[in-house]
């Protein structure tokens, strides 16, 4: 069995509504609570951060496993939007929604078109932050897969 161990340091140097910063390994950033929870919205916050965590696991799995299956694109970029509930002053991570456009060459067949929907929907429950919090938040996607002009 192989582990990776990440390592993040971090520092607060006030109360609620102060400025700290985390460092781990190429991420040096400001935190700070966002403004929509009444805090400054200095750097980035918790909730943008496990929405990062969770984009960018799928979209590289998604593409590693489409360079696995050798299908080929002319591009995969993505929106996702991370919802947070406010209930009776209790704030719960609710859902992410991915939303994957995922371009293939102009002389893409039936078949990559649907090799890619496949792989779209298996790269969301291959990725590992989304295993991670599985059962707690609820992971929604919404995928589109076109081809480029021809």
């Amino acid at each position: 069995m192989a582990e990776h161990i990440f390592h993040l340091k971090a520092n607060w140097p006030g109360l609620r509504n102060d400025v700290g910063e985390i460092q781990a390994g190429n991420l040096l950033t400001k935190i700070s609570i966002p403004p929509e929870m009444d805090g400054p919205g200095v750097g980035t916050n918790p909730d943008e951060m496990l929405l990062g965590a969770a984009a960018t696991c799928y979209i590289i799995t998604l593409a590693a496993m489409m360079e696995r299956s050798g299908l080929e694109k002319e591009s995969l970029v993505m929106e996702s939007d991370g919802i947070v509930d406010v209930t009776n002053g209790i704030f719960t991570y609710k859902k992410i929604i991915h939303r994957p456009t995922i371009t293939l060459k102009a002389d893409a067949t039936d078949k990559d078109i649907a090799l890619a929907h496949r792989l779209a929907q298996k790269a969301e429950t291959s990725c590992m932050i989304s295993r991670a919090v599985q059962g707690n938040v609820e992971i929604e996607l919404q995928a589109t897969v076109e081809t480029g002009l021809k």
